[in-house]
């Protein structure tokens, strides 16, 4: 997220709106606050297995923000086909796997028991498909002897800090061409 919000800047043709997480603790808040981007945090928990409910409230406070893009950053809540569908076409998200492998958790885990000589991470539209839409670009590094899911997972995140920026630029000036990143 701060990578994103701090890309928006001159020349960029987006800008961060609001800030929106279903943890009031999550960190990211914080730094959006302190980046003086609103905030905003809708608590999943009170509403239960009631997911229409949660969403609807998300889908209001989205509306009412008004952004031309959703970028997904963190958020780790499955999203149901209703949802993504109010927001198909303008909804992004990156996932820490060369998509379609890996589609869900422990990614870099299954890349390393798998023996892959590659991975990286894909930035993809969202649709109501798990991990499933367009992939609109992708990073791409060498699984080093020794690395383990947690070093994978470090030496993976400054692609991403580079690649969803880039596909953020794209994306919002109306270019769906993917960003193809190797390390």
């Amino acid at each position: 997220m701060v990578a994103l919000a701090q890309s928006m800047r001159g020349d960029h043709p987006a800008r961060p709106v609001l800030v929106l997480s279903n943890d009031p603790d999550a960190g990211g808040l914080a730094k959006a606050r302190a980046m003086d981007i609103p905030t905003m945090a809708i608590d999943h928990k009170p509403y239960g297995k009631d997911r229409a409910a949660f969403e609807d409230t998300l889908h209001q406070t989205l509306e009412t923000a008004r952004p031309d893009v959703i970028c997904l950053a963190g958020f780790m809540r499955i999203l149901t086909p209703v949802f993504t569908t109010k927001w198909e076409g303008r909804m992004l998200n990156i996932h820490p796997s060369l998509l379609p492998k890996y589609k869900g958790l422990h990614t870099h885990a299954r890349a390393l028991e798998a023996g892959d000589a590659t991975h990286g991470c894909t930035v993809h539209e969202v649709t109501a498909a798990l991990d499933d839409g367009p992939i609109l670009g992708q990073a791409q590094m060498t699984v080093q002897k020794g690395d383990t899911p947690d070093s994978l997972a470090a030496r993976l995140l400054p692609l991403e800090h580079a690649l969803y920026p880039a596909v953020l630029a794209r994306f919002a000036a109306g270019d769906r061409t993917p960003v193809y990143l190797q390390e």
